[in-house]
């Protein structure tokens, strides 16, 4: 099927030439095009212009033509940290935070990731597949295109690939551009509690050769921080997943800086992702990287914790992309228009540097940038085209309300 899409009020996120994520001032260079028309051929961007110059491109055999006048067209979103694939919600844990516990002390008395694997355990993976499958779809109706998915509800052999096989499902039966990433590493169990090293002897000996000989993860993840995973844990885990060609993106920073960015950056990783609390060491650690800063305002929301100082990272001239997080625990979101909205009301960015975080740089941030995330000739034609809006910074303003009509989606 071939498109065009006519009358376009605004044509958002064009770029000629796509080569890197944005960083420092260039995140806020957000190129538009007033009425507009943009042609998909064979699935990709073929053409796009102004309406005045649109001509020879009508003729096509098998053409949809859609009038999209009042309306803005724009890149899908790029969602590059996800834990979408899980067994049950934990809004008991809610109420808890309501009654005053905070996040760490709900896991220490057997909550939060705890509960979640126990949970998945009992769950069979045709089951976690159809319940992942219906969220995908949720999340593509608010404007989602690509999706990173983590395991880690597992935190045993047969659970953690159970999981990784559900998101190797999701890749060959969505529509959605899918990538994998293996978090083993997200929680001790408590029957390795006295002996850490096992686990993660698990993990290096009996987990990594079969999702490696499987083909079931893209990178690798582990969550360093305070009564968790320490940095030389990291390390292990980050070396063992290099020797099966898995490359880290890490969970770091999120209540404690420990050094994990600096080790995460040893190991080239993609991305370090959440980033709440940093020091001046940490922002000069990654301002001489090509590593992705994600921050996570929807779980700074949720856990009423800190949001990842991003305004400050931007100045840093780092790369900043923004994910939803999407887990049961402190994230139940996928919704990246929310999180748009965040990033515009509590990080302070402007409505063209959101636009660019959850597109072209959360591309970047699982590798997909010179498929996705920008209106530029030959990319992959994942489009939003919206309701009709006064103006682009409306939908980062109508917190709550879904501004995408149609989502076109070309794997």
């Amino acid at each position: 099927m071939n498109i065009l899409i006519k009358n376009i009020k605004s044509l958002v996120g064009v770029l000629e030439n796509s080569s890197a994520a944005l960083k420092g001032a260039d995140l806020s260079q957000l190129s538009q095009i007033e009425n507009a028309f943009l042609a998909v051929e064979d699935g990709k961007i073929a053409y796009y212009g102004p309406m005045d110059e649109l001509s020879g491109v009508s003729n096509w055999n098998d053409l949809e033509i859609i009038d999209a006048e009042g309306k803005f067209v724009l890149p899908a979103f790029c969602d590059s940290h996800t834990h979408l694939v899980f067994a049950k919600p934990r809004e008991g844990e809610f109420v808890d935070r309501i009654n005053g516990l905070s996040y760490e002390e709900i896991g220490k008395k057997g909550g939060g990731i705890l509960n979640s694997a126990a949970k998945l355990a009992e769950m069979s993976e045709e089951d976690l597949y159809q319940d992942a499958l219906k969220r995908l779809d949720e999340v593509k109706a608010y404007g989602t295109g690509a999706i990173e998915i983590k395991s880690g509800y597992g935190l045993s052999v047969d659970a953690e690939l159970k999981m990784l096989r559900v998101i190797k499902r999701l890749k060959e039966n969505s529509n959605l551009t899918i990538k994998a990433t293996f978090l083993g590493a997200h929680a001790f169990p408590s029957e390795y509690k006295e002996n850490q090293q096992a686990y993660i002897d698990l993990i290096i000996n009996d987990m990594l050769p079969v999702i490696a000989e499987e083909g079931l993860a893209d990178y690798i993840d582990a969550f360093c921080e305070r009564n968790y995973f320490t940095v030389a844990q990291l390390q292990q885990i980050l070396a063992a997943g290099a020797q099966y060609g898995l490359k880290p993106k890490v969970h770091v920073n999120q209540f404690s800086s420990t050094g994990g960015i600096q080790a995460s950056l040893e190991y080239n990783a993609v991305s370090v992702d959440h980033l709440e609390e940093m020091t001046s060491e940490d922002f000069e650690a990654l301002k001489a990287s090509d590593t992705i800063a994600t921050g996570l305002p929807s779980c700074s929301f949720f856990l009423n914790i800190p949001y990842t100082p991003v305004r400050e990272l931007i100045n840093n001239n780092s790369a900043v992309a923004l994910a939803s997080d999407f887990n049961p625990g402190s994230t139940p979101s996928g919704n990246m228009q929310l999180v748009g909205s965040l990033g515009c009301i509590k990080m302070k960015l402007t409505p063209e540097e959101v636009i660019n975080a959850t597109t072209l740089n959360g591309a970047y941030a699982m590798e997909l940038g010179d498929e996705l995330g920008s209106i530029t000739i030959g990319k992959k034609a994942n489009l939003i085209i919206t309701k009709p809006m006064p103006s682009l910074a409306y939908m980062m303003y109508a917190f709550g309300e879904n501004n995408v009509e149609r989502v076109i989606l070309n794997k």
